[in-house]
């Protein structure tokens, strides 16, 4: 069958890029440096606020760096722009390890990270993956994406290891040279796209550069509409993850259940973005974002609303893992779907902006709305209603207008038949 072909022909791309995004910018910063927090804080005498104020930067930098990295891939390949990538980016981590307590020159360390490692971010591993997958694109998807979960679930132990081990310069060197010694390999050897489509299917979408100039696609409204449609969610799903364990302490839930709860987060990132990458090759995406959307809106309620119990607690979670599990999957489907392959880098590149400054913001937002209100109830209940807001608009975007190669057999044909159907 012309899916099998795929995987059986695109697994080595798939898992590459899985390993580049897990050992990349996106996870590496966020998962590591609250384990490492403590220790600089101790060293330097720095608050944990003024230390965590490097993510404000690393934001700087990627909003900067992200769109010049997709018109970079489009230009001279996803792979070269990787390969570089991967290399400046461990070089920034590992410079970490020699702060000696200026301030600003940790905060540059941050911005040069994002700036010269923004090309380990998904947008130039799902440009490749959308070349190279066409029925099972979204699966495909979801697969490599779910290395950011992954990564926070083995690294976080690995990496607080290292630390009681050997200090923080150590860990910091460690973080340094995974990228260099797993990842660089692996792109080398496995990161192409296939060579033309399945045998006995003729792809145009893997054949040709069909698709919208950059320039025809910010001139789109669906390129806006989508932008509009993730920020809101970015900004409503990553405030309660950077907050998660205040948030539900604030509330009053049993620090065991805290302990024993909060790590669940991660494996539901993973879960969402398989499942959540099976369903969009199946069923009409923005419907599929809209009711997990919803879903993860009414798990945040319930963080902040609901009695405290384990019941609530474990679907406030979940719902909220869900939601950042999906997030990634939908906004690279989406471009690839509205707008084809022929500019994908710098139009996912651009779009990523709005993801950014959405999931940048929300942590010193959030973190204002509880100096001014002691509570996070307000801001966590406005988050919901953003992300309701935010899949609502999805829902205006309309048919694809790069479908799937209509000669693939599967089991995916008669449901995405039906939604056609509905669609017209």
């Amino acid at each position: 069958m012309a899916q099998a072909s795929e995987f059986r022909r695109g697994w080595p791309v798939v898992l590459a890029s899985a390993v580049g995004i897990a050992l990349g910018l996106s996870p590496i910063p966020f998962y590591e440096i609250g384990l490492i927090a403590p220790e600089l804080a101790r060293e330097f005498h720095w608050g944990v606020g003024t230390i965590m104020a490097g993510v404000f930067f690393m934001m700087c930098g990627s909003l900067i760096a992200s769109p010049a990295v997709g018109f970079l891939a489009d230009r001279f390949g996803a792979r070269r722009v990787a390969l570089t990538s991967i290399v400046c980016f461990s070089v920034c981590v590992a410079c970490f390890s020699a702060q000696t307590g200026n301030l600003p020159l940790y905060y540059l360390n941050w911005f040069l990270m994002a700036l010269t490692g923004a090309g380990t971010l998904p947008i130039t591993w799902t440009r490749t993956i959308n070349e190279s997958f066409d029925r099972q694109k979204g699966l495909a998807l979801g697969l490599a994406l779910a290395g950011t979960g992954v990564s926070g679930f083995l690294l976080k132990p690995a990496t607080g290891a290292v630390v009681a081990a050997h200090g923080w310069r150590a860990a910091f060197l460690f973080l340094g040279a995974l990228p260099l010694l797993i990842a660089l390999p692996l792109t080398v050897l496995c990161f192409r796209p296939i060579a033309g489509p399945a045998p006995g299917v003729a792809s145009p979408e893997l054949k040709s550069r069909d698709g919208r100039s950059f320039r025809e696609a910010v001139r789109d409204w669906r390129f806006w509409l989508i932008g509009l449609g993730i920020l809101p969610v970015a900004f409503a799903i990553s405030g309660p993850i950077a907050n998660l364990e205040s948030i539900l302490k604030g509330h009053g839930v049993e620090h065991t259940i805290i302990m024993r709860d909060a790590p669940l987060l991660g494996l539901a990132v993973v879960a969402a973005r398989i499942v959540g990458g099976w369903l969009v090759d199946r069923v009409w995406a923005p419907a599929v974002a809209f009711v997990l959307f919803t879903l993860a809106a009414a798990a945040s309620w319930c963080l902040v609303n609901a009695p405290p119990t384990s019941g609530y607690v474990l679907f406030g979670i979940l719902g909220v893992g869900l939601a950042a599990g999906l997030e990634f999957d939908v906004m690279s489907f989406l471009t690839a779907r509205y707008f084809g392959p022929r500019a994908y880098g710098g139009i996912y590149g651009t779009m990523y902006a709005f993801f950014g400054l959405g999931s940048g913001i929300a942590p010193l937002v959030y973190g204002r709305a509880f100096d001014a209100s002691r509570s996070f109830t307000g801001i966590v209940t406005l988050g919901a209603a953003a992300m309701l807001a935010g899949g609502l608009l999805l829902l205006l975007l309309g048919p694809y207008r790069y479908r799937p190669n209509r000669l693939s057999e599967g089991p995916a044909r008669p449901v995405a038949d039906a939604i056609t159907r509905m669609e017209a």
